[in-house]
């Protein structure tokens, strides 16, 4: 039966009161973001296509004249290129219609070895992706998420984001910063990387200091297979040693120094960690404990670098600490109060900041 009525109303609700500018601004924040997450999927195929190092070692180049170099095909390469001028990822002339790489858009994109290349980090991103649905159900569940249950790119790709830091660092400033240890390392020192990856920052200190033995130990044996492999190639698999092994459970004693780059926050059990690590140290030894940049305060962390390291922390993280007992879950963005309390809980007595970067918080540990 039909009764006279209000007329139907949005089921959305009336659209909240805001000022023109501030909307625009906003919306403007988010085509902003949108086109930096979909330009990701794009410096993907310039890395690993080689279109970046090919721009920078053959110059300036038409589209037609870098699918040429490439092997590629020049109506791809006029989008791509296109794409990455636009957001000022590559240098457009339009005078000369030669797309190029400026120096430091070559430093970025195209010199692996360098201090600040950051192309390799965008496998990460490439994980976020993949591996989404296997987050969104621990989200539901509670449950956490393995390292080793990733697409194979995250292992590549935080290899790849975090090498330029330690080729920049870790021999120019973090070990002279570690008191007494840069002496021992040049007389032959015995020493463990735990959770060592595809072992970039093992092979870096086997290189430069050759009377020296380091052992390289990660509970993922495929990252074990890759560091042993990049070590024969490098001419260190004679002092740089590869094994398969938790970190609370490597073995061997009275090292000289342990290392742990940016890995402590992904362990279910830091504290039984950080105890296993006193307990293998020579009395006089040190622990190197580098983590990603953090405040102790989470207000003091909302900027750009730690956007992105909380994202990462979503994703992987907490996820891979969530998945190990204990589970403490302390996340990329601890800080350094809660990892000093770590440590501290572990039977250490000596700790201090030594060296910090943008991304880095880096601190002596001592029994």
């Amino acid at each position: 039966m039909l009764t006279e009525q209000s007329p139907p109303t949005d089921p959305a609700g009336p659209l909240p009161q805001t000022s023109p500018a501030g909307l625009d601004d906003f919306m403007g924040k988010m085509v902003g973001d949108m086109g930096a997450a979909m330009s990701a999927a794009l410096v993907l195929l310039g890395d690993h296509l080689g279109l970046y190092r090919a721009l920078a070692d053959g110059g300036p180049a038409t589209p037609a004249q870098l699918a040429a170099r490439t092997g590629t095909t020049e109506r791809y390469m006029r989008e791509w290129l296109a794409g990455q001028a636009a957001a000022g990822y590559v240098t457009y002339d339009e005078d000369q219609h030669l797309f190029s790489l400026d120096p430091v858009q070559t430093m970025v994109f195209a010199d692996e070895g360098g201090p600040v290349f950051l192309a390799g980090g965008f496998d990460v991103i490439a994980a976020m992706f993949r591996d989404e649905p296997k987050i969104a159900e621990a989200f539901k569940s509670g449950d956490g998420v393995g390292w080793h249950e990733h697409h194979a790119c995250l292992f590549r790709g935080t290899e790849r984001f975090f090498r330029p830091g330690y080729n920049a660092n870790l021999l120019s400033s973090w070990i002279p910063a570690l008191d007494g240890v840069e002496a021992k390392l040049k007389r032959g020192a015995v020493v463990a990387d735990v959770g060592c990856g595809h072992g970039a920052s093992t092979i870096l200190m086997a290189r430069a200091f050759p009377n020296s033995r380091f052992f390289g130990f990660d509970y993922h044996a495929p990252s074990v297979d890759q560091a042993r492999k990049t070590a024969e190639a490098e001419g260190v698999g004679d002092r740089a040693v590869f094994q398969t092994a938790a970190a609370k459970a490597f073995p061997g004693d009275h090292y000289d120094l342990v290392c742990i780059f940016d890995a402590l926050h992904d362990m279910g059990d830091p504290v039984g960690a950080a105890a296993h690590i006193r307990a293998s140290l020579d009395p006089d030894g040190t622990w190197l404990l580098v983590e990603p940049f953090a405040n102790d305060e989470m207000t003091d962390n909302l900027n750009p670098v730690g956007r992105m390291f909380y994202a990462a922390s979503t994703m992987f993280c907490t996820p891979a600490s969530l998945s190990q007992e204990v589970g403490l879950g302390l996340g990329a963005q601890a800080g350094e109060a809660r990892l000093r309390k770590v440590c501290q809980d572990a039977g250490f007595t000596r700790f201090r900041r030594v060296a910090q970067t943008p991304f880095n918080l880096v601190f002596e540990v001592r029994p």
